[in-house]
Order: C-alpha cells, then sequence, then structure tokens
C-alpha cells in the first residue's frame, strides 16, 4: 500500500508541477484536476483499514473518482 500512496502523491506532485508551467489554460485545469483526484485518493489509501494492497489502491482511486465525478456532472 505504500508503493501506491507513494506513486499518487508522486503524479500529484508532477502535476502541480506541470500545471505551474503550462501556458494553457485548458492544460493547466486538467492538471491541477488531476493532482486533485491523486490527492483524494492518496489521502484515501491512507485513512484506510490495512489490507491488500491493490485491492486498496484500487478502493481509492473509485472513491476519488465517484467524489469528483459527481461535481463535474452539474
Amino acid at each position: 500500500m505504500k508503493k501506491e500512496l507513494r506513486e499518487f502523491r508522486r503524479l500529484e506532485r508532477v502535476c502541480l508541477e506541470q500545471a505551474a508551467l503550462s501556458t494553457m489554460d485548458l492544460a493547466r485545469s486538467g492538471l491541477l484536476k488531476v493532482a486533485d483526484d491523486c490527492r483524494i485518493a492518496a489521502e484515501a489509501i491512507e485513512a484506510q483499514a490495512p489490507r491488500g494492497a491493490f485491492a486498496g489502491a484500487v478502493q481509492a482511486l473509485k472513491l476519488a473518482l465517484s467524489a469528483t465525478g459527481m461535481s463535474n456532472r452539474h
């Protein structure tokens, strides 16, 4: 589970760095949304009880995508 947590945090950091460098509003917006999804997934991994690492990462990603997907549909 630590590996998945580190990977989500790394992806969040890369997206934030690239968003800061982006000159296009659409690209910057997309990168910031992905960074937010990665942050949410990492927080969900940190919050859940210890269990299978892969299952935990999948569950965290599902939670992150469902949380952001509902707000983007309006």
